[in-house]
């Protein structure tokens, strides 16, 4: 795997379209209209990111518990919320965002109860890096955080998207905030070809775009999330969080969660697992970084609240007075994965 070197380092402390479902959600009863019974619905985005989802559906944790699982892909995890909401989705695997806030303030009825990928911290080895132009690293234009302000960074899903706020923790380092930079909705493959032709200044991709951009020489990582950042988890539907396959689903994921090495550099095995699910070459995903998990995939209310603050102070919140946090998240699922 290939190692990582930064220009300037902080401590390590401190994501096709949307297909809809029919029906209510399971129960692991026969619903008595035909429905296949013992079918959970989940939305996700197609992202060696939630290798526990399908490292726990190839290795048959999911069936072993009586579970098939749907899988429903996404563009964004904010497609999903109002399908969550409606309980067209039972569970939802995506990253979070300051629609996500806006849909609870509004009444939509969720939960978060897990969490996914959680950045390792280590600046040689993470799947997200704050890429820097290399023009501008190589004039000593930038050379620290500090050196950003006021410039053009390319962002996946905009200022309200997950990336902004893994942009915001590493902005922080060096006391900026995202109102102190342009941000530009881009996607992750456009980053590159931007940083290339000088409309953006840096972008904040996954690998391994990150890793690409650094081999062509187009960019330079200077920052990398701090340890235990995540901005992405696990939802469920109010209707799904009471059904009798809500328990057996989480504790499956988590064992999926489990096989995963914690260091991010996976088994051949996994490897071919997600090569299979993503149509992606092997030695593409070999190459490039991987998050770390939870064994019990718990959820994070602490980077809930960051993600909160960030997206109040950056305007994407619709509301002024935070929500709280503790009516959001349950976290009984990832307590009875390890019971």
């Amino acid at each position: 795997m290939r190692r990582r070197t930064l220009l300037s380092l902080a401590p390590a402390a401190a994501l096709g379209g949307a297909l809809a479902a029919c029906g209510p959600a399971v129960t692991g009863e026969d619903p008595g209209d035909g429905a296949a019974s013992g079918t959970v619905r989940v939305g996700h985005l197609p992202s060696s990111l939630f290798a526990p989802l399908y490292v726990a559906d190839a290795k048959g944790f999911f069936a072993d518990a009586g579970i098939t699982v749907e899988l429903t892909p996404l563009k964004s995890g904010q497609d999903g919320i109002p399908m969550l909401a409606n309980d067209q989705l039972d569970v939802m695997i995506a990253g979070f965002s300051a629609g996500m806030f806006n849909a609870l303030d509004q009444g939509l009825a969720f939960k978060v109860v897990g969490s996914m990928g959680i950045s390792p911290g280590d600046p040689e080895n993470s799947p997200t890096a704050l890429e820097v132009s290399q023009e501008l690293i190589d004039s000593s234009e930038v050379t620290t955080i500090a050196d950003l302000a006021g410039r053009t960074i390319g962002v996946a899903g905009g200022a309200g998207a997950t990336g902004s706020y893994l942009l915001a923790a590493m902005l922080e380092e060096d006391g900026l905030t995202l109102n102190d930079v342009e941000i530009s909705n881009l996607s992750t493959p456009d980053q590159e070809p931007a940083l290339t032709n000088g409309s953006i200044d840096a972008a904040t991709p996954s690998a391994p775009f990150s890793t690409a951009m650094e081999e062509a020489g187009v960019a330079s990582p200077l920052a990398v999330p701090a340890e235990g950042t995540t901005g992405t988890g696990v939802l469920y539907s109010e209707t799904f969080l009471e059904a009798e396959l809500a328990q057996p689903f989480f504790t499956a994921l988590a064992q999926g969660s489990r096989e995963l090495a914690a260091d991010g550099e996976q088994s051949d095995e996994v490897y071919q697992i997600l090569a299979d699910t993503l149509g992606q070459e092997i030695e593409v995903l070999k190459s490039a970084p991987m998050y770390s998990y939870l064994p019990d995939l718990a959820p994070q209310p602490d980077q809930l609240e960051a993600m909160q603050s960030v997206w109040l102070e950056s305007g994407q919140i619709t509301y002024s007075e935070p929500l709280d946090v503790a009516g959001v998240v349950e976290a009984r699922f990832a307590e009875g994965a390890t019971a």
